[in-house]
């Protein structure tokens, strides 16, 4: 594979933002295999964007020869109570989390914090980090662990983006590939480096996938209506989770917003570009009687958009067709559950 076609694997949706390109270039022209990584605390059942959004685009960084890891944040998670605190349950929600990756086709390579905090130096290096930061920006960090900055009381929600500002540097990786709600501690975190002589990793944050009740009240440019309406498993409603039953799925996106001609502000769509087609070549089958066009296959998002914003598929065609991908798609993680019932059980469990 070319450097321009790594290139535009990396940079294809999901990934919203990318600092810089011209250092991933670079990168990809002096490395063949650069690390990269993202940071999942474990709770719960994963939803589209956790479990098959990452596994997908994690696919198509492992085809451009990039080295993933996923560090599965037990002790992030401790410290920000998720599941109560409990590491028992914590871990059996990580747990779960990678075998949906494996059931996906995604085999990234995994590490949990627990085996990473056991090292003198990487508590050494949180301490140097921290010598290098202001309390105030700390807590202006708040977004990466779901809260907002008056949430920032415990110091146990101090030492969270001091964890994962650390963690940057102990597993030495060349691209941090997280969410765009994680960019506040990836910038400092390269600000810092720099300022110490350290590696400077390439940032490349993806997309936070919408709910699907998402609507017209919002600006999902700006980070507050990202952190309210982006897709969450706390809300059931909004999320399709990669064990829902066929029934459910159909159900879920047959209720989600979806305005005709609009493709700002829009759930549906949202899934469309960033997942069913977020690159060209992939497809997405639209089946419809005769009388309302007839079967179509999209190839491209912007051959679907243009058609879904002049009218020329009905949103309720499109919904059908995104939930019977979804289907299809997560069958794997359904049949699994099905031979092994409780593996749904513990997780469901550790969300209560």
């Amino acid at each position: 594979m070319d450097l321009e076609e790594r290139v535009e694997l990396i940079a294809s949706p999901p990934a919203e933002e990318i600092i810089t390109k011209e250092e991933l270039v670079k990168l990809l022209e002096t490395n063949e295999h650069p690390k990269a990584y993202d940071g999942f605390e474990p709770s719960g059942i994963p939803h589209i964007a956790t479990g098959l959004m990452r596994a997908e685009y994690g696919k198509d960084l492992t085809k451009a020869g990039v080295d993933f890891i996923v560090l599965l944040a037990d002790w992030h998670a401790y410290l920000n109570n998720k599941l109560g605190g409990d590491m028992e349950r914590i871990r059996k929600a990580g747990e779960f989390f990678a075998k949906v990756w494996d059931l996906l086709g995604w085999k990234p390579r995994i590490i949990w914090a627990s085996e990473v905090v056991e090292d003198p130096e990487y508590w050494a290096t949180l301490m140097k980090i921290s010598k290098e930061v202001t309390v105030a920006r700390i807590k202006r960090a708040a977004p990466i662990m779901g809260r907002k900055e008056a949430e920032m009381q415990h110091a146990s929600f101090l030492l969270y983006p001091l964890m994962q500002a650390t963690d940057i540097r102990y597993l030495d990786v060349d691209i941090c590939q997280l969410g765009i709600d994680q960019r506040r501690v990836n910038v400092m975190y390269r600000e810092i480096a720099e300022k110490l002589g350290w590696k400077k990793p390439v940032l490349v944050h993806h997309h936070l996938l919408m709910g699907l009740q998402a609507g017209k009240r919002m600006d999902y440019t700006k980070e507050e209506d990202q952190l309210e309406f982006k897709m969450s498993k706390s809300k059931p409603e909004t999320a399709i989770y990669v064990t829902d039953s066929p029934e459910d799925i159909r159900r879920k996106i047959k209720n989600a917003f979806c305005p005709a001609r609009e493709l700002e502000n829009n759930p549906i769509i949202d899934i469309v570009k960033n997942i069913i087609l977020r690159r060209p070549g992939m497809e997405l089958k639209v089946e419809r009687p005769e009388k309302y066009g007839g079967e179509v296959v999209y190839t491209s998002f912007e051959e679907l958009a243009k058609d879904f914003q002049e009218g020329r598929l009905h949103p309720l065609d499109l919904k059908n067709a995104v939930a019977e991908w979804l289907i299809e798609k997560l069958e794997p993680v359904r049949k699994y559950v099905e031979k092994h019932p409780e593996v749904e059980e513990i997780a469901r469990r550790v969300t209560r």
